[in-house]
């Protein structure tokens, strides 16, 4: 059974950067797309980047585009998501995820989901 565990959440004034990791173990991590995922109290889970496979494609949330950046490591088995400009609206818990030939903004596609990390952006 494939496990994801992240870190790199924590508290930053606005405008600073923090770089989340995403550590999978179980099975071949370079076969699967890669998802990050974020939830604020009261809200719905929402998209924020995805990542194919081999890292050549990727996709992006509006609301992050240029400021937040996916890239995977396959020799670590780990994920990343660099998040720069950062605004008290991108916290929220963050998750990653994944799926086999997939890396989409729709949630309900990723089976497998890690137990998420907290990121405050104070303003």
């Amino acid at each position: 059974q494939v496990q994801l565990v992240e870190s790199g959440g924590g508290l930053v004034q606005a405008g600073g950067s923090l770089r989340l990791s995403c550590a999978a173990s179980g099975r071949t991590f370079s076969n699967y797309g890669m998802g990050w995922f974020r939830q604020a109290p009261g809200k719905e889970r929402e998209f924020v980047a995805a990542i194919s496979w081999a890292g050549g494609n990727t996709n992006y949330a509006n609301s992050v585009k240029g400021r937040f950046t996916i890239s995977r490591d396959n020799v670590k088995n780990t994920v990343y998501l660099q998040m720069n400009s950062l605004k008290p609206e991108d916290t929220a818990v963050y998750y990653c995820a994944t799926n086999k030939n997939y890396w989409g903004p729709d949630k309900r596609l990723y089976p497998v989901w890690g137990q998420g990390t907290q990121v405050t952006v104070s303003s």
